[in-house]
């Protein structure tokens, strides 16, 4: 090596520096594919000058974002993505599980997806599991970053952890696309404890994790003096104790997540009156969503802003 680096007029020092910056630039490119879909959310029309101001990336000037943003199609009207991935021959799809699925139990089915704060001038990520019988948040994580071993990996150990399961049966992990729900050590860690992966392709067929990310941002973080990541994982620690133990919920018929829970392993069984919302059809936009409430079936109308039981 001394020899090549020789060769090349590179010090051993100048070679290592320039591969940290390297990896820190597709870190940073990686981190912007997921938060600008995210961002456009709540800004569908936003611009990319505009989006450079707001996110300010570490790792390039305006005109190198812009050139980014142009050729992954983040254009505000793309006609066609030109998404490049130095893995894209890794990229992985699962089949959608919960077309006709009907939540009579605990540990059916569990949702997950990730979202963005802003603290400052930056940004931190939040991923959440949601048990969608109950209710309850299962396993969740505050990150910086959007890799795996800091997103989806401990939010799902602490998920299996509080349900002191080492195997689950029938149960269904549902989530978006994302890459941090197909990475290896995600995927180990489903097989090794019989979890089934299942995937949407729009937000709306995966509509308790969309919900539980604006509850959680919308109606407790926002409300919070946050200054720093340290603050930001106290109040979510904070919040997700209020959310499953101390707010009742309408589909749990008044109880909270944590009373409603109680109260199944408890009996064994759910109650006519305590039944939860289950969902018995895939949404689509403008389609109709069949909801089984109370033991009766209500249909609703929705269109692609998301309309559910809460």
């Amino acid at each position: 090596m001394n020899s090549l680096f020789k060769a090349l007029r590179k010090s051993k020092q100048s070679f290592h520096q320039y591969h940290n910056r390297l990896i820190i630039k597709i870190e940073e490119e990686e981190n912007l594919r997921y938060l600008i879909p995210q961002i456009r959310k709540n800004h569908p029309t936003m611009g990319i000058r505009d989006l450079y101001f707001k996110i300010r990336p570490q790792t390039m000037g305006r005109d190198a974002f812009e050139d980014f943003c142009r050729e992954e199609g983040f254009t505000v009207k793309p006609i066609r993505s030109y998404r490049r991935t130095t893995n894209s021959s890794g990229v992985k799809r699962f089949d959608n599980l919960t077309l006709s699925i009907e939540l009579t139990a605990p540990d059916q089915l569990w949702v997950s997806d990730i979202t963005y704060f802003e603290v400052g001038d930056s940004f931190s990520y939040l991923t959440f599991i949601l048990d969608g019988f109950t209710r309850k948040i299962l396993g969740y994580s505050v990150s910086i970053s959007l890799r795996t071993t800091v997103t989806t990996l401990p939010a799902l150990k602490m998920a299996i952890t509080a349900r002191g399961k080492q195997r689950f049966e029938n149960l269904i992990l549902h989530s978006d696309g994302g890459g941090q729900y197909y990475a290896d050590d995600f995927l180990k860690l489903t097989k090794d404890t019989g979890i089934k992966n299942s995937m949407c392709k729009y937000p709306w067929e995966n509509p308790y994790a969309e919900r539980i990310n604006g509850t959680i941002k919308n109606n407790y973080l926002i409300h919070r003096y946050i200054k720093d990541l340290k603050q930001l994982t106290k109040e979510v620690d904070r919040t997700v104790k209020l959310y499953n133990s101390d707010k009742p919920h309408k589909s749990l018929k008044r109880l909270t997540p944590e009373e409603f829970e109680n109260n199944y392993f408890s009996t064994g069984k759910q109650s006519d009156g305590d039944k939860s919302a289950t969902e018995n059809k895939s949404q689509k936009p403008g389609g109709i969503k069949t909801l089984r409430v109370d033991g009766n079936q209500t249909d609703e109308v929705y269109s692609s802003s998301v309309k559910y039981q809460t």
